[in-house]
């Protein structure tokens, strides 16, 4: 697929060489294995567990993705950040493909996503250890997808995938720029909710917001119910600390829950690191947990600290800012209204981030190196021949970092 840069001298990016492909696809046609994330495959030949029962035959030579055993409802702490999406889980769990399908649940990072999607597993198949549920991560379904066309079991594939009683596909939004992928996906989604067969999905952010997805398959995501988790208060996040203690057999007091839940109000995932901490440091020095032992264990962590901001956080900002969608700010469009909040979006990217230019254009319809150099050279432009538009930049880039 070559991708074209916008015409240079009105505003708009350049032409691109012909020639290359950006696509995502080998030379075969196939999209390529995205390895950035997690979901390591399994040894050729592996059984696949099935969910609290015999193992489950996939027909494939990749194991699913181990589930854990702890990611169960009556471990999820709910407050006021997650109760919905809870509540949401739970009424698939207890009736999967009836109650809300597809159930779309995003997210930043850390706050439980997988979580509840792992006990919409468990739940579905403690009522009924006979259903096929499949949980996968985004990148495990695409590389069984290449492995299938590679190894020339597409049928099998489709079998396996398409007669699930529960599909569920963590971190959905590595199917943007994988058009093969996203292809099959789009067919498999239509073979299981047409049998009334539960659809699971998870993401970092809203189906609106994930580039380079074809429009078909976000009109989908939106025809169950799409819930946001948010991150946790500090009543939730002290419940949770007692939570995780409890669960390694150690009662701490209330002081130091709310202590370290102060302390950490980013995300789970580091709540629960810094959790672990407090409890080894108490272990090895022998030593009861106090408030001292927390302000000991956890000197020289920040309290508060900011998440990195990422190009999702900016296009977020700058659609929301220009009134246009992040489909047409990461697309190919050439109009002035479109091609200069794209290139406000990759000035700020370059600005507030630590991505090189060749991975900042990946988010947007997979431009090179030079286009976002253009780009954010034209916006270092206008910013020095335009106070308006100076001010506007440096009034989103105040923004973001303040968020």
């Amino acid at each position: 697929m070559n991708a074209s840069r916008e015409r240079n001298g009105s505003g708009d990016d350049q032409p691109e060489p012909e020639g290359i492909d950006r696509s995502g696809a080998d030379r075969s046609g196939i999209d390529r294995p995205d390895t950035t994330e997690r979901g390591p495959m399994a040894d050729a030949g592996r059984s696949v567990p099935r969910i609290g029962g015999a193992p489950q035959r996939l027909g494939m030579s990749e194991s699913s993705s181990e589930l854990n055993r702890n990611y169960t409802f009556d471990q999820f702490v709910v407050g006021p950040c997650n109760r919905l999406s809870h509540a949401a889980a739970l009424a698939v769990g207890d009736n999967p493909g009836h109650a809300y399908n597809p159930l779309f649940v995003h997210g930043n990072v850390g706050l439980g996503k997988t979580h509840l999607l792992q006990a919409i597993c468990h739940e579905t198949r403690r009522k009924d250890e006979n259903a096929r549920v499949l949980y996968l991560s985004c990148e495990e379904f695409t590389n069984r997808f290449i492995n299938a066309i590679q190894n020339g079991r597409l049928d099998s594939f489709r079998n396996d995938h398409r007669t699930a009683d529960v599909l569920v596909i963590d971190d959905i939004q590595f199917l943007a720029g994988k058009e093969k992928t996203q292809d099959e996906f789009f067919h498999t989604f239509n073979a299981l909710y047409n049998a009334n067969r539960q659809i699971v999905l998870s993401s970092d952010r809203k189906p609106t917001d994930i580039a380079t997805v074809e429009e078909r398959l976000v009109s989908r995501f939106k025809w169950g119910l799409v819930v946001e988790m948010e991150v946790p208060c500090l009543e939730t996040r002290a419940a949770i600390v007692r939570r995780k203690a409890r669960s390694r057999q150690v009662e701490i007091s209330e002081d130091v829950a709310f202590l370290i839940a102060k302390r950490i109000d980013t995300n789970i995932r580091e709540l629960e690191g810094a959790i672990n901490k407090v409890l080894g440091v108490a272990q090895i020095t022998e030593r009861p947990i106090t408030v001292e032992l927390v302000e000991e264990a956890l000197r020289g962590v920040i309290a508060s600290r900011a998440r990195p901001i990422t190009v999702s956080d900016v296009i977020t900002l700058v659609t929301t800012e220009f009134s246009v969608s992040a489909r047409e700010l990461t697309g190919k469009g050439r109009a002035q209204t479109v091609s200069l909040p794209r290139q406000i979006c990759m000035f700020i990217a370059r600005q507030l981030t630590e991505l090189s230019y060749e991975e900042i254009g990946r988010s947007f319809s997979d431009r090179d190196h030079t286009t976002v150099l253009y780009g954010v050279r034209k916006v270092e432009k206008r910013m020095r021949d335009d106070r308006l538009i100076r001010d506007l930049v440096t009034n989103l880039i105040v923004r973001l970092r303040s968020n």
